[in-house]
């Protein structure tokens, strides 16, 4: 990180755009999705992949509610996640291993893009913690993430868009539900008593 800059964690809102294309790059984030993977059926991103999930997101972005966080070093976007209920998720009820764990109204954390000059540094935390917060405000009592629990060492940060199971635990998630040997459905309940 820059020296002497604080990061600072904001709600991606329309006027974030431009930080978010810069952030995700020419390819669009991981071969083009553009953070839409979980908000589309697997045909449809498979049909607009590439610019059309760019013009897919960039209309959340400027209709609202913010689709996620965006954490600035100074005044460059160095890492995003994705955030919204999980109803806005559709393909992570079809999807045999992060389906639906119950009836609770649940809130997820479903993608993470960290630039590569700020990976290692406990961004994935920081953005946790802020969406647990940001959540928190919008009425929301419990936050869901699908990490990866790698069973080799190293495995590639590239790979691990939708977080490592370590920084969850960091966040103060816990594991609810795993129905793949790497893949945890990890849950933090957001309401204090």
């Amino acid at each position: 990180m820059s020296e002497g800059k604080e990061i600072i964690i904001r709600a991606a809102t329309a006027d974030c755009w431009p930080d978010f294309e810069d952030l995700m790059g020419e390819k669009g984030g991981y071969g083009g999705c553009w953070c839409m993977t979980w908000r589309l059926t697997n045909k449809a991103f498979e049909a607009q992949k590439g610019e059309g999930n760019r013009l897919e997101m960039k209309k959340n972005f400027e209709s609202g509610p913010p689709p996620g966080l965006l954490a600035y070093d100074g005044s460059t976007a160095v890492a995003w996640c994705s955030l919204a209920p999980r109803t806005a998720f559709p393909r992570l009820e079809n999807s045999r291993v992060l389906k639906s764990v119950d009836g609770e109204e649940v809130w997820s954390v479903s993608c993470f893009l960290i630039r590569k000059s700020h990976r290692k540094m406990g961004l994935s935390v920081a953005l946790l913690q802020a969406a647990s917060a940001f959540v928190r405000e919008q009425g929301g009592r419990i936050l869901e993430g699908y990490p990866i629990a790698p069973n080799k060492k190293p495995y590639p940060a590239v790979y691990a868009w939708t977080g490592f199971e370590k920084a969850f635990h960091q966040a103060g998630f816990s594991e609810v539900l795993r129905r793949s040997d790497t893949r945890p459905i990890m849950r933090k309940n957001l309401v204090i008593s």
